[in-house]
């Protein structure tokens, strides 16, 4: 007998007629998906993420499983679906242990979060949001010092949510991490939330500008500077 083949996810079948070839298109240059580039091979449908979160927001209550699925998913927009239907179920957990669980699912399928896009959606709302109320966030460090891109940014701004609590101690130890990384997307990322962390705390942004500005790549020095008066731009990246 012939294994029974699996039923089409739900959440693919609502997506599906979305699709925009043209969008598609757009939307793999958008992403870097030639060879050599950081989405290399990605595939796209072409479907907007206002149109992916209406669909997120019918979808909420499906199984883990089919999650699992979504997540894993060749197909970009599945993937950030899936992403923010794990979101919404992280939010309307109330109890530790069951948002631990869903982090633990999330980390467990840093594989298949692999653009800046997937990262930025679930990141700061799932680890950021459940670590600013523990001790212990050495989690970020751990993953900062992951071989693998993806996970380094996603260390990066999960301190998002630190950061808008007033909790600056992650993100000071990342940071100083990324002043040599290959990477622009690290660069921007970091330099973004230490730009973030200014807007909350200037004496600590600058004090780090002091530290390690004439070190930092020019992206980073960029982002982390974008909102001081304009003589102070100039004078950090006269330097």
């Amino acid at each position: 007998m012939l294994p029974r083949k699996q039923p089409e996810n739900p959440v693919k079948l609502s997506l599906q007629p979305y699709g925009s070839t043209e969008r598609a298109e757009s939307m793999k240059r958008f992403f870097k998906t030639q060879p050599g580039e950081y989405g290399e091979d990605d595939q796209f449908w072409g479907i907007s993420v206002p149109q992916q979160r209406a669909v997120a927001q019918t979808h909420r209550d499906i199984s883990l499983e089919l999650l699992d699925q979504l997540i894993a998913d060749p197909i970009h927009e599945c993937r950030l679906t899936g992403l923010f239907i794990l979101v919404a179920k992280f939010k309307q957990s109330k109890v530790r242990s069951e948002k631990w669980k869903l982090c633990e699912f999330l980390l467990a399928r840093t594989q298949h979060i692999n653009n800046w896009d997937l990262v930025d959606s679930c990141a700061p709302q799932i680890l950021g949001s459940f670590l600013k109320d523990e001790k212990d966030q050495r989690l970020l460090l751990r993953l900062s010092e992951s071989q693998q891109m993806w996970e380094q940014r996603m260390a990066i701004v999960a301190n998002l949510a630190l950061i808008k609590d007033g909790q600056f101690e992650s993100i000071l130890k990342i940071a100083p991490r990324m002043l040599n990384h290959k990477h622009d997307l690290i660069h921007k990322a970091t330099g973004w939330m230490l730009r973030e962390m200014g807007i909350k705390n200037l004496e600590l942004l600058i004090g780090f500008l002091y530290q390690h500005a004439s070190k930092m790549p020019r992206t980073m020095l960029r982002y982390s500077i974008e909102k001081l008066p304009p003589n102070r731009r100039k004078a950090y990246l006269a330097r």
